[in-house]
Order: C-alpha cells, then sequence, then structure tokens
C-alpha cells in the first residue's frame, strides 16, 4: 500500500476515500487531507478501491503532520487483532510491563509503555501565519469571570499545526489532533437549526489558535468570540464545536449541583484547544523564555521578531528546537572554555560574577512560569472542581490527553530531574505549581496513568530538508526514547526529602531525641502553620530557623504529594496497579543491621561456609551480566543508615561530657561527642542538603564506586569507602575514610581521614599519608582552590578523592616530581602501589573487613572474582621485582630480581596467590574472615616501622620475605 495512502487512512479516511482524494489533490498528502475533512469526498462508496484494510503502524520514522512523504515500509502487530495489545515480548520484561494498566492500553491501543522504547518522528517547523487581533487587558483576578478592556490591535501569530501536534505519535492521536486543527480552521459553522433556516455562522482560525502574550489574554478573547448567534434565527452556537448552547436565564438560580455556566468549558473540542495552547504556551516559556515579558514590546509586533529570531544560525537554531521538544530549558550560548575544578592542585578561581543577577532572573521566571501553569490548571480535567464539574470534565477529549502527555510530561519530567533538594526549595513557587497539577492529574482515572508510565522524550534532532509549496518549512528527524514517567522521578524527591528531614532532625544525640520525641510532631505543625516561631509575647521561642523551616515544609510537601498520588492511582486504578508501580522505584536507604560496641573487634568466629550477602551471580556468568549485577547492588547499598555507636570505657569520657555520651566507630568521636547537645541550625540546614544530594548521586559504576554509612542518630558522623578506579595501581582496592562534618560546616570544610593505612604504615599516594592525613586543596591540606563556604560540597571531596588522588600516575601527585610523566621512577612507584594494594586495600579487607563495610568489601570482590584475578596475573607480569616500602613517598626499594612475572617478588607472587584462592572460596560462599587456628598478629613489613594498627585496620600473619 502506498505511504500516502496510508497516513490519510490514519486519519480515519476509508481507503477509496484515500485514493480518490490523491488523485484530485494530484497526490498533495497535505491538500488530500484537507479535502477528506471538508466533505468533498464523503460520496465515494467504501467498495471503491477494495475493502479498507486493518490500519497500520509504521516501524520506522512516523510522520508528525499529514505532508510528510517518507515511506514508510516494514509494520508492526500492533492492532486489535494482537492478543498482546501492540507490545513486543521482550517488553514484557522491561520495566512497567504490558499488562501495568490494561484499562488504559485499551483506550489508547497501541501505545508502548516501557523504558526501552525508541521512536523516528519526522517533525516540520513551518513559517508562522499572522492574524490581526485586539489583545485584551485583564481587569479581573479570577480565571473563569475575569474581564477586560478594550486593549489594543496587535499582529499576533497563528500556532501552526505543526506546533499543535508536535511530540512522539501514538495510536490515532495524529488523527484527533488533525481532525482538531482542521476543524478549527474552518471559516464557518452551520447552524444546528440549519435544515430549518440555512443561516451559519463564521469563524476564524485566529480566535482559537492566536498566541497572545499571556494565557489570561487568550482566554477572554476567546470567552468573548466562542458563543456566536446565527444570523438567521439568533440561535446561540459554540463555534468551536458547532453546536448549540443553552445561556443561563437571567435572574433564574440554579440548582447547587449545576456549576456556573463557562463558556469555554462547553464541549471537548474547547477543552482540547485551551489546553493545548496552554501547554504550548507552558513548554515554550520552559523551553525558551521568550514569553516571559507580558506583553509586546511597543514598536515591534510578531512578524518583526520572528524575522529577528530566523537570523539565528541553523545549528543554535535547530538546538533551541530540539531543546523546546525536550521540555528543557537552553542554556546560554557557550563558547569553547576550558573546564575548571576544584581538585588538589591548580591556581583555578570560581568565577562568581553576574551571580545575583541570574539569581533574580531565575527568581522572576519560576514566578511567571508558576502563574502560567496555575492558569492552565483550571481547565484539567477535574471531577473534584470547586462549584461542580462540568461534562468535558467526565468525558476528557483525547486531544486533551495527547497534550498532557506530549508537552506537560516533558515539563513536569525535566523539573522533576533536579538533582539539588536545595535548588528546588528555593524554587518552591513553581515546584509547589507542579505538585499540585502532578496530584490533580492524578485524580482523574483518565489522566492518572500519565503519572505512572514511562514517558518519550527526544534524544536527538537531525534536520532532514525542507519541503516546497506555499509555506516555507523545515523537516526534522526526531528520534523519541523511553524515560522515567513523574512518579518515578518523584521517588527519587521522596528519597532526598527524607535524607534532608533526618539531616534537620538529626545532628542530636540519641538521648536528646528521646526527650524531645513526644513534642516533636506538634513543634512540626507549629513550624509550617506559623512560620518558624511560635507563643505570644515575649515567651515565644523559635523552634527553627527560617530557612530550616522552609527546608522542612518543601520536603514534607514532597512527601505529602507523592502519598497524595499513590493514594489517588490506588482509588482510580487499583491496588495491584499501584504495587507493580512501587515495585519498580527507587527504594529509600536502608538502615544497616550493623551494630558494633566494640571498634577493636577481631574476625568473625562463624561457620567457614556462610550465606553472603550481595545478590547472587552465576559462576559462568559474562562480565556484562556481571557489570549489570554489580551496579544494581551498588546503586541500592550506595548510601545507608547504620549504628556507628560504640561503648566507651569506664571513666574515659572526654571533657566536656558524661561516660553516658555514647562514642562512635570513628578517630573522630571526640569531636562528635563534644557536639553531642549542639543547636546549630545553620550547621543542620547544610547538613540537610548534603545528605539529600548524597542519597541519589553517589557514584556508582564497575570500575570505580563511592559508599557511605551515616549514623542513624548522628548525620555528621559518616564513613566511607571508595573503590580503586580501573587503570590505576589503586584498580579495585577498598580504601576507607572516617568523615565528620564539624561545627563550622559548611562554612568550613569537613574533617576527613584516611583510614587504610595498615596500622599507619602504608602511603599509598603523596597526598595519602600514613598518618591518615588526606592532602587536597578543598579540605585546606594543600595549595588550590579551597573550600567555597556555603556552596562547595562532600560529595566533591569524595568525587576529587577518587579522581585526582587516586589516578593512573600517583608519582606525578608529588609537586617535586609532577613532570615525572612515564619515567622509570614512576613506574617504580606504581608497583610499589601495586604491591601496597594487593597486601593492604584487597587482601587485608577481605580477611578482616572493617565495620560497618563488610557486607560491601565481601560483595563486591565476590562479584568482581572474575575481573580481579585477570587483574593479579597483569599485575604480576608488570611487577619489578623489588620489595615492597610503606612509606612509598619515599620509595627507592631494592634491587629487581629479573623482568616481568619472572621477577615478580615472593612476597607478592604469595599475596597474589593467596587473594585468588581466596575469591575462588568467596565465588562458593566461604568466609575468607573465618580462619581456622589463625591469630591476629601486626604486620612485618621491610622498613621495620612498629606504629600500632588503627582499629580495623589489623592485618593476619601477612609478611613478606
Amino acid at each position: 500500500m502506498d505511504p500516502e495512502v496510508k497516513q490519510l487512512i490514519e486519519m480515519g479516511a476509508t481507503a477509496a476515500q484515500a485514493q480518490v482524494a490523491l488523485k484530485k489533490a494530484k497526490q498533495d498528502v497535505m491538500r488530500a487531507a484537507e479535502m477528506i475533512f471538508a466533505g468533498e469526498i464523503d460520496d465515494v462508496p467504501d467498495e471503491q478501491g477494495g475493502s479498507e484494510p486493518k490500519r497500520e503502524a509504521a516501524k520506522g520514522a512516523r510522520p508528525l503532520t499529514p505532508d510528510d512523504d517518507e515511506d514508510d515500509e516494514d509494520d508492526v502487530p500492533s492492532e486489535a487483532g494482537d492478543s498482546d495489545g501492540g507490545f513486543d515480548e521482550e517488553d514484557d520484561e522491561n520495566d512497567y510491563g504490558n499488562d501495568y494498566d490494561s484499562d488504559y492500553e485499551a483506550k489508547h491501543h497501541g501505545i508502548f509503555f516501557s523504558k526501552s522504547r525508541r521512536e523516528e518522528v519526522n517533525e516540520i517547523d513551518e513559517e508562522p501565519e499572522y492574524a490581526v487581533v485586539a489583545v485584551p487587558t485583564p481587569t479581573s483576578g479570577n480565571p473563569l469571570t475575569g474581564s477586560a478592556s478594550s486593549g489594543t490591535k496587535a499582529k499576533l501569530p497563528i500556532l501552526s499545526q505543526a506546533d499543535f501536534m508536535r511530540g512522539c505519535p501514538e495510536a490515532s492521536e495524529q488523527s484527533y489532533l488533525f481532525s482538531l486543527y482542521h476543524k478549527l480552521s474552518e471559516p464557518r459553522r452551520r447552524c444546528p437549526n440549519w435544515q430549518n433556516c440555512g443561516g451559519e455562522v463564521k469563524t476564524a482560525k485566529s480566535e482559537f489558535l492566536a498566541i497572545y502574550p499571556t494565557f489570561d489574554a487568550y482566554t477572554i478573547a476567546l470567552r468573548q468570540t466562542v458563543v456566536k448567534a446565527c444570523p438567521k434565527c439568533a440561535q446561540t452556537v459554540c463555534s468551536a464545536c458547532g453546536e448549540g448552547t443553552a445561556l443561563p436565564t437571567p435572574n433564574v438560580q440554579q440548582p447547587s449541583h449545576i456549576p456556573v455556566y463557562n463558556p469555554l468549558f462547553h464541549c471537548a473540542d474547547l477543552q482540547g484547544v485551551i489546553l493545548g495552547m496552554g501547554l504550548y504556551m507552558i513548554d515554550t516559556f520552559f523551553s525558551d523564555g521568550w514569553l516571559k515579558s507580558s506583553g509586546i514590546k511597543d514598536g515591534e509586533d510578531g512578524e518583526e521578531r520572528a524575522s529577528k529570531k530566523r537570523k539565528t544560525s541553523n545549528v543554535e537554531a535547530d538546538f533551541t528546537s530540539l531543546m523546546v521538544s525536550a521540555g528543557m530549558h537552553p542554556s546560554a550560548p557557550q563558547g569553547k572554555k576550558k573546564p575548571s575544578g576544584t581538585g588538589y592542585d591548580g591556581n583555578a578561581r570560581e568565577d562568581t560574577t553576574g551571580q545575583t543577577e541570574a539569581q533574580r532572573s531565575q527568581n522572576l521566571r519560576d514566578t511567571q512560569l508558576g502563574t502560567l501553569m496555575s492558569q492552565v490548571r483550571v481547565y484539567l480535567p477535574s471531577l473534584q472542581r470547586t462549584g461542580g464539574s462540568y461534562p468535558s470534565d467526565y468525558l476528557v477529549s483525547p486531544t486533551a490527553l495527547a497534550h498532557l502527555r506530549r508537552r506537560f510530561n516533558h515539563v513536569a519530567s525535566s523539573l522533576l530531574r533536579n538533582d539539588s533538594l536545595s535548588d528546588m526549595s528555593e524554587r518552591s513557587v513553581l515546584y509547589f505549581e507542579l505538585f499540585e497539577w502532578l496530584q490533580t492529574v492524578s485524580n482523574h482515572e483518565a489522566l492518572a496513568s500519565m503519572v505512572a508510565m514511562p514517558i518519550m522524550i527526544p534524544s536527538s534532532s537531525t534536520e532532514v530538508g525542507g519541503q516546497s509549496g506555499s509555506k516555507r518549512v523545515r523537516q526534522r528527524l526526531v528520534i523519541y526514547e523511553g524515560s522515567s514517567g513523574p512518579r518515578e522521578l518523584m521517588e527519587s524527591l521522596v528519597i532526598q526529602a527524607t535524607a534532608a528531614i533526618k539531616g534537620l532532625e538529626g545532628t542530636g544525640s540519641a538521648k536528646d531525641k528521646e526527650q524531645k520525641e513526644m513534642t516533636e510532631a506538634e513543634k512540626r505543625v507549629l513550624t509550617v502553620n506559623s512560620g518558624p516561631t511560635s507563643g505570644k509575647g515575649k515567651g515565644k521561642e523559635k523552634l527553627m530557623n527560617e530557612d530550616n523551616a522552609r527546608l522542612l515544609q518543601f520536603c514534607e510537601r514532597i512527601i505529602l504529594t507523592a502519598n497524595a498520588i499513590d493514594r489517588s492511582l490506588r482509588e482510580t486504578k487499583g491496588d495491584a496497579f499501584v504495587d507493580r508501580l512501587r515495585a519498580s522505584l527507587p527504594k529509600l536507604p536502608g538502615s544497616s543491621p550493623h551494630k558494633n560496641n566494640n571498634a577493636a573487634a577481631g574476625p568473625s568466629s562463624s561457620s567457614p561456609t556462610v550465606t553472603l550477602a550481595g545478590p547472587p551471580l552465576a559462576a559462568d556468568a559474562s562480565e556484562t551480566d556481571a557489570i549489570k549485577v554489580y551496579e544494581e547492588w551498588g546503586n541500592a547499598v550506595r548510601f545507608e543508615y547504620c549504628d556507628l555507636t560504640v561503648q566507651p570505657l569506664p571513666g574515659q569520657a572526654p571533657e566536656g561530657t558524661t561516660d553516658d555520651t555514647p562514642s562512635y566507630m570513628s578517630v573522630f568521636s571526640t569531636d562528635a561527642r563534644m557536639l553531642a547537645h549542639a543547636d546549630i541550625p545553620k550547621r543542620s540546614l547544610a547538613i540537610a542538603k548534603e545528605l539529600a544530594v548524597l542519597t541519589t548521586n553517589l557514584p556508582v559504576a564497575w570500575n570505580s564506586s563511592i559508599f557511605l554509612r551515616v549514623d542513624e542518630s548522628r548525620v555528621d558522623v559518616i564513613k566511607c569507602l571508595i573503590t580503586g578506579p580501573e587503570g590505576t595501581p589503586y584498580y579495585n582496592g577498598c580504601y576507607l575514610f572516617d568523615i565528620f562534618l564539624g561545627p563550622n560546616y559548611n562554612i568550613s570544610s569537613p574533617s576527613v581521614k584516611y583510614m587504610t593505612t595498615n596500622g599507619g604504615k602504608f602511603r599509598f599516594n603523596p597526598n595519602l599519608y600514613a598518618d591518615g592525613k588526606v592532602c587536597l586543596s578543598l579540605l585546606g591540606t594543600w595549595q588550590g582552590p579551597g573550600w567555597v563556604a556555603g556552596k562547595s560540597t562532600l560529595l566533591q571531596v569524595l568525587i576529587s578523592i577518587q579522581s585526582m588522588i587516586l589516578t593512573d600516575e600517583p608519582y606525578l601527585n608529588e609537586p617535586g616530581w609532577a613532570n615525572s610523566a612515564g619515567t622509570a621512577a614512576s613506574a617504580a612507584y606504581s608497583a610499589n602501589v601495586r604491591r601496597m594494594v594487593v597486601h593492604t586495600a584487597m587482601l587485608g579487607n577481605l580477611k578482616n573487613p572493617p565495620e560497618p563495610f563488610k557486607d560491601i568489601i565481601l560483595t563486591h570482590f565476590r562479584l568482581k572474582a572474575n575481573n580481579i584475578t585477570k587483574q593479579l596475573d597483569e599485575w604480576l607480569k608488570l611487577d619489578d621485582g623489588k620489595a615492597l616500602s610503606g612509606q612509598g613517598a619515599a620509595y627507592t626499594g631494592g634491587p629487581a630480581t629479573g623482568p616481568g612475572g619472572s621477577g615478580a617478588g615472593s612476597g607478592f607472587r604469595a599475596h597474589v596467590e593467596e587473594m585468588k584462592r581466596l575469591l575462588v572460596g568467596l565465588t562458593r560462599g566461604q568466609d575468607p574472615t573465618t580462619r581456622e587456628g589463625s591469630s591476629s598478629t601486626n604486620l612485618s613489613v621491610t622498613d621495620g616501622s612498629t606504629t600500632a594498627p588503627i582499629p580495623g585496620d589489623e592485618m593476619d600473619g601477612l609478611e613478606y620475605d
């Protein structure tokens, strides 16, 4: 079948009508479609040209508008005859599954709900038409009954068909959108009594599709023109649908269950075009910002503005157009500025010029966008409308559904992808309105599924040439890909909000929390409802810093919104729907079961064979499968709360504390005890924001990951584990750090101590001292860009350690050796580091894993056992045969015993073999921490160091020859 015929059949024509229309239109699809919708082909019998075939959907590029001439060769079996409802069998296991909402699928048959889906769509950009219209000036704040002054005449652009239909096509949505746009473009409507009076009312496309400077102006102008009287019989007619209207009788009170008459709620056609225009304005404002002014600039009409806009380069225009489609805000033009960061060295300084002005501009835009969204939300279908619901609230227009799915979901998902809870709380005027939208949509049975389902967003756009005709157009091939839906993205915010609330409440001692437990709920209610203070007169007590209260209120609103969405989905879609949804959502960070009352506890005494933590991995699993399992596991456990307290010895409480003040499994335990009863609001706020970011942004990958454990009652006490990056002599080792967020955090940097030092004997890097000092400019322990008060974060510190200290040539981190890349000295230094890594960061941690990371360490080595075994064999080949030196910064080493692997030191070879043996046992379920007849001894190394071991870093019977 010809592609042109298929396109017209997609729009509802029969095969016979399509063939006749194309013949009359000389194969012009657009003209043929106009003839069909104008009724010029209605007299063609269905038999002509054969019976109507089953409508088919193209697998290749799908047309946005009927002008597309692309050939569609392959068909997908996605129609009613298919038992699977249009889903590929492989999609059954992807994300939400094809039975996620069978009711929604029945109505919108052929739509895929999978993040693995990919679609190619031909989209066009048309030269806009213009019309001179009167722009009213709103004089009333009520969006439903607002009035306006006469306004001024202005030339405004008309929303093009391409923009009206933009987005990833689904099932029959295109035919609905095309039909409505064509209907609204007709110049007249027949009177409902046309057979008797023969009258018609005149209409114009500009009445429905003119792009006004504000949404209020659009709705007021539409209200003034949508109801017309037949010139023959005086019957009032809705110019959108052509049906008669029944105006309310003056001085007659309507029953209480009947809402106040509003012509804009008369029919589904009006609902579709109003939401289409409103969502177009929201999408365009959010993406492009050209609507940020609330009126037309004097002396410049819409055509002049468009002319200026057309002068931009094609590349920039393509990029901006794609960003608009994606619902993303395009950034300012950027040159080839060299990226600069904050690490352990360098002279770069952050440029803060213009930040205040940029923040002011952002706040203004957020307020304007929030106001626009509030105005458009009035016209969302709602069964809980104040004053009663209209018929269009119950029977939702298919075009309204299409616009919501294409435009609102893109804007919502872009806003919800913001990974900064602090930024979102500062933009609460916009986010609160977004939450109102999500709740309104989820409350309606016909719309609720859109909140839960994956969505389609554009991933790339390529210009494929223009088309000739009466209008100049530009054609683009846009690739849409499946992505997380609003509810899934909302869950990430819930995780951040929960962590932030814990941060606001979790810097006091456990005893303090028990004392506050009876009044915490009351305080929170007072804080949210009455501001940061409560009480009256002189005795009023400040309960919470204003900034803290604002963040707390925002976090609670996030959680309330998510709960309200789930409750609405249960009411409209059922428990099974919500249960399947929640099973696929990211999980809140749990609490580790670890409880250790003795920081210097020895190896486990459990049986040699145990059920190890972490996911299973088949013995014959490929590396691709192992990577998938590892990263899924890592993302699930990267951030957890746990009990890091230990019982202090009697009489050893630090000055200023009591014996019942808990100690912590941290070198900063004394500092934490001293702040046990401190109440520092700004510090609590900073920690709350920090935790919110860390819960969802810690990097987890096969080649290197960061894991955190935070004390469940003192969130300022933190322990960190970083796995060494691939391509470095630190690869696959486990490196531990103790962290404390001190009394001046985040005005000053956190305290960080390196713990994987083999009892203070090994210096793994010029920036990681044997005594635990971490040399990093962010921490104020090295030259270069330092900590920026209120701006820098703990996440920056961790990533700087991971990427700028644990490097491929650590020798170069020493200032005096910075120009020695590729030298024999650098190679010898790296070889020595590898020996230390196998000895301590691998074998030592595996045989005596420090808490609370035992499960992390054992699972890390078990899932990567094959990879590490190959790595160790390579390291044997690279070894220079020299003896290990614990003080690597002053490395001299002994003479090499031979080239390559043949000359690998016997001590290094012995530890590699032991490591490989333990890895084999680990994959068989054997616990490497249990060794019959073993005793815990101090390590003896060639440099003769006798530094006492730090708890958790002891080695058992490991000696070099």
